[in-house]
């Protein structure tokens, strides 16, 4: 199956934004690679934009590795200069994500946050699916989201671990042309790879219908209803609201185990009887807080220079 020709284009006015996400689940290991063009993670980002600062002066590269659940590295790194080398292929600082001959390719150069531990991590997918519709989330907002290989054979390395793991991957984009929080408060989604299909889940604030796609031997199908069901929630100890449960359709796949927690994201898993769900949580208003502002400082690596 064949992506686009072209990496989607990256946004330019002030508080637009656009990110590129990759997961790989194999064995015991999982892995999560981010690209962003204004980042949704930079307190400096959510301050300048206000003040006309520039999605591209804020780009970041996000990358976390866990083994049965445990965080075993994680990158985030916010550089002010994104480069384009083709139409195909960009790179942020080190790093880059590439479109090559109908796969995807991200490598990871970087130093861990804090302590900046060297970190040479890459990832390709082969896409087993055609690429989703691009979705509107929110109908009358201006934020989207397309699955652009929801379901892929994947092959990890992680040169600095001396890891190398084959499993199942995910990649989707999202973009929009103003900030995450100023109307549209947050979200929780889920993705989950079963023996022949990958189902992602969008649900999005109270009003809004649920999106579901669902990607495998028919292609890729798009659905959005209120009919959907959504899962009961809970706080928390940072008071983020969260699903008690990941479920697809009426498979609960198992209690949510938390890989990452703060007062605004959560990223979650589970897995079970073949089933493998791996999500985001996020409450963006929450982020634009000072405090939290101030927190995010502390798990983020600033670079002057690309």
């Amino acid at each position: 199956m064949s992506l686009s020709s072209a990496l989607p284009p990256l946004p330019s006015g002030p508080g637009t934004y656009r990110w590129y996400y990759a997961d790989v689940t194999a064995g015991d290991y999982s892995a999560v690679f981010i690209f962003m063009v204004g980042s949704l993670f930079s307190p400096r980002y959510s301050v300048a934009a206000r003040r006309g600062g520039l999605p591209q002066e804020h780009c970041a590269v996000n990358f976390a590795l866990y083994h049965k659940g445990v965080r075993r590295r994680w990158v985030l790194t916010e550089y002010p200069v994104v480069e384009l080398g083709s139409p195909r292929r960009l790179r942020i600082g080190n790093s880059a994500l590439s479109y090559e001959e109908g796969r995807v390719r991200m490598v990871v150069e970087e130093r861990t946050a804090p302590w900046g531990r060297p970190v040479l991590a890459s990832l390709e997918l082969e896409p087993l699916t055609p690429m989703g519709e691009e979705v509107q989330l929110v109908p009358g907002l201006p934020h989207w989201w397309q699955p652009m290989a929801p379901r892929s054979r994947a092959r990890l390395e992680v040169a600095t671990e001396g890891l190398f793991a084959e499993g199942l991957g995910y990649h989707d984009t999202n973009h929009g042309e103003e900030l995450l929080g100023e109307r549209l408060p947050g979200w929780h989604w889920a993705r989950t790879h079963g023996e022949r299909e990958t189902v992602v889940d969008y649900v999005l604030p109270e009003g809004v219908a649920p999106v579901r796609v669902t990607a495998g031997p028919r292609g890729v199908l798009c659905e959005r209803s209120a009919g959907l069901e959504r899962t009961p929630t809970e706080l928390t100890g940072w008071g983020l609201r969260v699903p008690r449960q990941l479920r697809t359709g009426n498979t609960v796949v198992g209690a949510p185990r938390f890989l990452e927690s703060s007062p605004f994201y959560a990223r979650v898993e589970a897995r079970q009887d073949g089933w493998d769900t791996l999500g985001e949580v996020a409450d963006f208003r929450r982020f634009h807080s000072p405090l939290i502002r101030w927190m995010a400082h502390f798990r983020t690596r600033v670079e002057s220079r690309s």
